[in-house]
């Protein structure tokens, strides 16, 4: 029997569908994904705490749920708008159905919205808070109660997802786990702003031993452990909001080789003294253009963020170079230092979901390090 569901924008905007996922409710900033594929990645990307994601390709749900294409260890998200939702996923990997996941998680989801005019909006107006809701409710209560919903400006958000403690990850590969042999392994301390799982598969698979550290790690603590590198992870919220990441990076810069990614390469940016701004409707999606000025060539990325880093901002350091830039919309994709060994770049090259034309910058980064140890 199916139910009704809410999803009700700050400015009053009312998409009414049918309820799947959790009895529960849902409140965040409003955004779309524009992938075909990896919905299941998308759910479990840290980088999305905080949000409520609207899914543009209308299908979901088709092949389930499995352990295997999870990127941590739960949900973030606040909520989960689609089009048309399938209750039976069909995949011989799939071990539940989208909608028992969500219930599982305790993430409300809403199907048979338009989301085209959800997608519309969100481009034409700019990121817009909502609340999503099962059940009979008055919309412009739910609008009063959306108004009420804290900015993404301002927000720390990677408390609510870093790691407790320190851990080691040894897992390699894909999915399956392919073992990868090197002949010299070097040690890597990853911050954990939201650090997705195959983040963590690539380091391993580019000859690095890699030890997990949470959010507030100092950057004493750090250099007690004396790894070989230090790499910044993805995550949610505002970049400017964390200014003890800021400052334990500022601390680290030069000290041991450092490649940044999404959040990572937005802190990497403001520990060097540069701006972040927000962004009107953010990058999200798997097939995003950055332009790669050094190699002439166009990489295909997963992106999910919300802010970028001002150009203008980082323009006064001759030393600081833009390597990368998104062809869309011409926001910076990647930064370098040409004295200190430090990289980042703003999209994934992880994908998971997404293409693996950019794979190759964890191989970079190794070579920053031995270049460095030698």
């Amino acid at each position: 029997m199916s139910r009704d569901a809410w999803l009700v924008l700050a400015d009053g905007t009312a998409y009414r569908g049918e309820a799947f996922g959790a009895e529960a409710a849902g409140e965040g900033e409003v955004v779309f994904h524009t992938g075909m594929t990896g919905y299941q990645e998308i759910l479990t990307d840290p980088s999305y705490a905080g949000q409520i994601v609207c899914m543009t390709y209308p299908e979901i749900g088709n092949t389930g749920t499995n352990p295997q294409d999870e990127e941590s260890s739960g949900l973030h998200l606040r909520g989960f708008a689609v089009r048309s939702h399938n209750h039976f996923g069909s995949n011989w990997r799939s071990r539940e159905s989208l909608n028992e996941y969500l219930q599982r998680h305790g993430i409300p989801g809403i199907s048979g919205i338009d989301t085209r005019s959800l997608v519309r909006r969100i481009r034409t107006a700019g990121a817009v808070n909502g609340v999503l809701v099962h059940g009979e409710f008055d919309p412009g209560e739910l609008r009063d109660r959306a108004s009420r919903i804290p900015s993404m400006e301002g927000r720390n958000l990677v408390d609510e997802v870093t790691c407790p403690s320190a851990y080691d990850w040894t897992e390699a590969g894909d999915w399956d786990s392919r073992p990868v042999q090197h002949e010299r392994r070097y040690r890597v301390v990853a911050f954990d702003f939201g650090i997705k799982r195959n983040i963590l598969r690539e380091l391993v698979g580019a000859g690095l031993d890699v030890r997990v550290v949470p959010a507030r790690t100092s950057a004493s603590e750090v250099l007690a452990d004396d790894p070989d590198g230090i790499f910044l992870s993805n995550g949610p919220g505002d970049p400017a909001a964390v200014e003890y990441a800021i400052s334990s990076v500022r601390e680290l810069l030069g000290q041991r080789p450092m490649f940044g990614i999404c959040l990572g390469h937005q802190i990497l940016a403001l520990a060097l003294g540069g701006r972040t701004r927000k962004l009107r409707f953010g990058h999200h999606g798997a097939n995003q253009p950055a332009f790669d000025a050094a190699q002439g060539r166009v990489a295909i990325a997963s992106e999910n963020h919300g802010f970028a880093i001002d150009p203008d901002s980082l323009a006064r350091d001759p030393d600081i170079e833009i390597t990368h830039t998104n062809l869309n919309d011409g926001t910076p994709e990647g930064i370098r230092h040409k004295r200190l060994p430090l990289f980042s770049v703003q999209y994934h090259p992880e994908a998971s979901p997404g293409p693996h034309d950019a794979a190759g910058l964890f191989t970079r980064f190794r070579s920053m390090i031995e270049s460095f140890r030698a």
